[in-house]
């Protein structure tokens, strides 16, 4: 999985590209197909934001996450990404295991 990561009127340190990159990590053990995350770290006065779009085979799922720390924002919004990955996976195995319905053939 290939993670972009952006900061908004602040610089992204070492620290915090290592930190975003394990926690990105879990969403691709729930789900291997996902192909590209990009993430923006920003500070709006003293309010830390995260968010992250994240394709998934043609889809994308969007999460953002405000905290009082950066680290909490960000573990805030993997745990709201894996929600809706997990979500989307149930939806689509559905979908495949689901019996296709007969087709009417016109009698001539």
């Amino acid at each position: 999985m290939h993670v972009d990561l952006t900061g908004h009127r602040m610089d992204v340190t070492d620290a915090l590209k290592t930190y975003v990159n394990e926690k990105m990590e879990r969403l691709e053990r729930h789900f291997d197909q996902v192909t590209n995350t990009h993430v923006i770290l920003s500070i709006e006065k003293n309010r830390h934001r995260a968010e992250a779009t994240i394709r998934l085979n043609g889809s994308r799922v969007f999460a953002d996450s405000v905290q009082d720390d950066m680290y909490a924002a960000i573990d805030s919004l993997v745990d709201k990404l894996d929600r809706q990955v997990k979500k989307y996976k149930e939806k689509h195995a559905e979908e495949r295991h689901r019996a296709p319905k007969p087709s009417r053939v016109a009698n001539t």
